[in-house]
């Protein structure tokens, strides 16, 4: 297989980040506020449906004052316009689906609790939702991330249950299963003793403790509806006193759903977003998705595609794909012809490159459809075209900085053409409707919008569909995002990226906040964070310094491998590289103020600069690693550490110990801010509370800030205005920008 092409859009770059509006003056712009952020509505994936007119998604507005973010529907044309509130419910909604003739919409809403999925009916022609919606499922534990099947009969959704509450029997009440769920959760919630017992691992992940429940795919009748249910059951019931066990499952297909993937794994497994890992074939007889089979989940990435029957009895899905490392997200072609996988081919590797494959259903033969990419597929999707047979795959690709978007033939049918590398966007959440693409879009100065391209051929248009977020941005004086290679590491080249101060004045002399990114194999890019937002570090007189060092992604895999069992060996020449080359070549950089802010492996990294190096005038370090051999046995996700350590410690103890920060310590002199959440299950508490102990009983200037109630991310809008707050007040304590000077 070859690659084909990228998405040929012949506008320029500035076209694709979404900018503020050159209509305002220079004089009426201000620089970026923290409240200025939390204004910004933070839009997902678009949905558009299916007559092609109009494109459904959901925004996120936060309320500072009340301490919460709240998710509303809103629609927007196809092809652009003014976006409105689909619903003026106050209920926090999200994840909207049209049903495949685009009468109907589901989506998830919290107006009850636990959440469950909605429907209501939709008039195309106003853009509208018509009647009351209704409730369609009331399992005690909840439901989300619901999917149509094709004929409009069914509905697939997600919810977290106890394995050995398991299905009923047929001529059993249909309601058991929820019935044993919904006591054990209750019991855990009235006990007095709050105590856990656990007799294996992955007790708890990412933020919570697990209760060992496990995400099933549940199926549901599209006629479902629990009010009519509610009476209907009763009716049931009353019939049943005096004729039990016979009539429970007459109301089997009103109100109660059939667990599709009973068993004690995940289904789908855990992950923080992206494409759904499941989808129902074209002729709506199969289920494909994605699970982890193996007998220890810690130490494993083996995620696989299996499939199962829609219509039968619950049965052990078939897996279908091979690879020994992690497969997740199919999707059907159009035609059914096909399914399509993105794929790893290493155990044990979370960070190897992501392949596309491509597998006939007629034939089983799989094939990588984009081999000579050396980049990590992102989101893809099939678009179907009168012109090209079979459909094209559309996907994203991370590369230097940005995520372009690209298409590849399954078949191999067509020669393959150089990518376009258009630098100023980032593309994500691609989806399609008939010949039109759709995505996600952002930049370093903007948060997400929808645009959309139809193929050649047609209009051949491409554009921005929504315009969110314009009016405030257009307020705001933000710089641009500025490339620069050097020689790092081995002499190889490496990239960095500079934001320069609002009101940048090149005769001036500006402290450099210099950011270090988590991952490891992760990267400074293109694109918008609310957690460690480059434009927000350099409004308040700071110029902002990021290097993509040897492990960042979008580089091509060799250059991502090289960090690994090398922590503090390239990646830190790379940094102290780019500063020396940052310190040469921009005069306006004051070197005698500068400080390193790092998380996740960037807090590693600053823990590491702590013990070998006294160039910044202060160090900020969130969530990071101080003790390597103490991490391995706090984390959840064991096959991050044995494959970046090379096993367990007692098999590898001296590369646990080579580059483990706390063994430095007798080097640390810079002042240092530590901030870790009690939450944070990736990288334990006690690695912060480790190294502010150290750097106290040193006696080094030293503050930590502990977020009792967040865990690897500070996501609370209160708590995210104390962590800018704390964070910048610390930087300007040891390298206030009032002292400006001029370079003359």
């Amino acid at each position: 297989m070859k690659l084909f092409v990228v998405l040929t859009l012949v506008f320029a770059s500035s076209v694709f980040a979404q900018t503020p509006s050159p209509s305002a003056s220079v004089s009426a712009k201000h620089p970026f506020t923290f409240e200025d952020m939390m204004k910004l509505k933070r839009l997902d994936e678009p949905v558009p449906s299916p007559d092609g007119k109009w494109v459904v998604f959901s925004a996120t507005d936060v309320d500072l004052e009340a301490n919460m973010k709240v998710s509303h529907l809103w629609i927007v044309p196809a092809s652009g316009g003014e976006s409105r509130r689909l619903s003026e419910s106050p209920n926090h909604e999200e994840r909207p689906r049209f049903s495949p003739d685009g009468k109907h919409l589901i989506w998830t809403s919290k107006a009850t609790d636990p959440t469950q999925i909605w429907m209501g009916d939709f008039d195309s022609e106003v853009g509208k939702l018509v009647g009351k919606p209704h409730q369609v499922t009331s399992l005690s534990t909840g439901a989300d991330g619901g999917i149509w099947s094709p004929d409009g009969k069914n509905i697939v959704f997600v919810s977290s249950v106890y394995p050995d509450c398991k299905p009923p029997a047929p001529g059993f009440d249909v309601g058991e299963q929820d019935a044993c769920n919904k006591q054990r959760d209750e019991e855990l919630k009235k006990s007095k003793v709050k105590a856990k017992i656990f007799t294996r691992l992955f007790y708890r992940h990412w933020n919570a403790f697990t209760e060992f429940k496990r995400s099933h795919l549940f199926v549901v009748d599209a006629e479902a509806d629990v009010t009519a249910a509610d009476a209907e059951l009763k009716r049931i019931e009353a019939e049943a006193a005096t004729h039990p066990g016979t009539f429970y499952n007459e109301a089997a297909g009103i109100l109660w759903p059939t667990d599709l993937t009973p068993g004690d794994h995940d289904v789908p497994p855990f992950h923080l977003g992206g494409q759904d890992m499941y989808a129902i074939s074209p002729d709506g007889q199969e289920l494909a998705y994605t699970s982890n089979i193996d007998e220890v989940e810690a130490t494993s990435t083996n995620n696989e595609i299996f499939v199962v029957s829609m219509t039968g009895p619950a049965t052990a899905g078939k897996k279908i794909s091979t690879s020994p490392g992690a497969d997740s997200t199919p999707l059907y072609s159009p035609d059914g012809k096909y399914i399509a996988w993105k794929s790893q081919a290493r155990a044990g590797f979370e960070a190897d490159k992501w392949r596309l494959l491509v597998q006939d259903r007629q034939s089983g033969t799989t094939l990588d459809v984009a081999p000579d990419l050396d980049r990590s597929i992102g989101s893809f999707a099939w678009l179907a075209s009168a012109n090209e047979k079979p459909p094209l795959i559309w996907f994203t690709a991370e590369d230097r900085g940005n995520a372009g978007i690209y298409s590849t033939d399954p078949t191999a049918k067509y020669s393959p053409k150089p990518p376009r590398r258009t630098f100023g966007y980032h593309a994500d959440d691609l989806v399609a409707s008939g010949e039109t693409l759709f995505w996600t879009q952002m930049s370093i100065r903007a948060p997400n919008e929808i645009y959309r391209w139809r193929q050649p051929g047609e209009s051949n248009d491409a554009g921005a569909v929504t315009h969110m977020n314009d009016a405030l941005l257009s307020q705001i004086e933000m710089q641009p995002l500025e490339s620069f290679t050097f020689k790092g590491a081995n002499d190889e080249e490496v990239q960095g990226f500079m934001i320069k101060p609002p009101g940048f004045d090149p005769n001036k002399k500006y402290p450099l906040k210099f950011l270090i990114h988590g991952g490891p194999q992760g990267a400074w890019e293109n694109s918008w964070t609310y957690r460690w937002n480059a434009e927000l570090f350099a409004a308040n007189g700071y110029a902002v310094v990021m290097i993509n060092f040897h492990g960042s992604t979008g580089y091509g895999q060799k250059f991502t491998d090289s960090i690994s069992g090398d922590w503090g060996g390239k990646p830190y020449v790379d940094l102290m590289k780019g500063l020396d080359y940052v310190e040469k070549t921009f005069p306006f950089i004051d070197n005698s103020r500068e400080a390193a802010l790092g998380a996740s492996y960037g807090g590693y990294m600053a823990n590491w600069l702590l013990g070998h190096t006294d160039r910044f005038k202060c160090i900020v370090s969130h969530d990071g690693m101080f003790n390597s051999e103490s991490a391995y046995g706090t984390t959840e996700e064991l096959w991050f550490n044995e494959w970046e350590f090379g096993g367990p410690p007692w098999k590898n103890r001296e590369k646990y110990r080579r580059y483990s920060p706390h063994l430095f310590a007798d080097k640390f002199k810079t002042p240092t801010l530590v901030i870790h959440g009690q939450n944070d299950y990736r990288l334990d508490v006690s690695e912060g509370f480790q190294l502010f102990t150290t750097l106290q009983r040193l006696k080094i200037p030293s503050k930590m800030l502990y977020f009792p109630d967040e865990g690897h991310w500070v996501l609370k809008p209160q708590n995210s205005r104390l962590w800018y707050k704390t964070v910048n007040d610390w930087v300007d304590q040891w390298c206030s920008p009032s002292r400006s000077g001029s370079i003359r």
